[in-house]
């Protein structure tokens, strides 16, 4: 059985069909990457998955369990982790507060104050968050305001704040959007420690191709909220729909 799976997932806004019976697998250990054109559905399909968006057909089963109609923190709480797009920080908590908030909002559903009530906790979560702090390469930085932080840095911090759920399956979107040539490449590194020292599975959107073909061990290609191709990087770059849809000359 894979880790995640959809089965004709469907999600309609009016009379637009955002995606149009969705069915992918993600293996344990897989990195997997969602590449289409701005406007194929990636963010639809990663919002229906994660319990943001309920969809109108289809069901979604991540370790066996049916996910449609669970609430994000539940998913969340199975082991389904997310790192977002658009700036998902609290800019006026420090770094490492930042992954202590995201760490205890995962395990109770929200952040409340049993925060000190269960020390036991705390002190997991105290670990995990060093830990994390050190893989991401911001334990320099643990004391900081993330408001402060520069552009790349509140990138990986977001990166922290989804590994502080503790998940199996990490959905990372768009990673490495507005970095310069070396944050990239440190978040490419990243993405490799994640896979080999992590056991993680991940589950990449990404626009820079060159990224994509480096890391993926299996690529998906949605297009007008339609898959039209899946299969090894090789097989994608040479897949003449993908080269029509989304690599060929229009939008890179």
């Amino acid at each position: 059985m894979a880790l995640l799976e959809t089965r004709g997932l469907t999600k309609e806004f009016g009379g637009l069909t955002a995606l149009d019976d969705v069915d992918i697998d993600v293996e344990e250990g897989e990195l997997v990457s969602l590449i289409g054109p701005n406007g194929a559905g990636k963010s639809t399909l990663i919002n229906t998955i994660t319990g943001r968006l309920h969809p109108t057909e289809g069901q979604v089963s991540y370790a066996g369990t049916e996910l449609v109609g669970m609430k994000p923190f539940e998913i969340a709480q199975l082991g389904v982790g997310r790192s977002f797009q658009t700036a998902s920080i609290l800019p006026e908590l420090t770094v490492r507060e930042n992954v202590q908030v995201a760490s205890f909002a995962a395990e109770h559903g929200s952040f409340r104050v049993n925060f000190f009530r269960r020390r036991d906790s705390f002190d997991e979560v105290q670990s995990r968050t060093n830990d994390i702090l050190d893989t991401i390469g911001l334990d320099s930085k643990a004391r900081m305001e993330a408001g402060s932080l520069p552009y790349g840095d509140k990138r990986r911090l977001e990166v922290a704040i989804g590994l502080a759920t503790d998940p199996d399956l990490l959905f990372m979107d768009e990673p490495t959007a507005g970095m310069s040539p070396t944050e990239t490449q440190m978040t490419v590194n990243l993405i490799h420690d994640l896979l080999a020292d992590w056991g993680m599975t991940i589950f990449l959107v990404e626009h820079d191709m060159d990224i994509v073909f480096d890391v993926s061990d299996r690529i998906f290609t949605l297009h007008q909220g339609r898959l039209i191709a899946q299969g090894t990087p090789e097989e994608i770059r040479e897949n003449p729909a993908v080269r029509e849809a989304y690599l060929g000359g229009g939008e890179q």
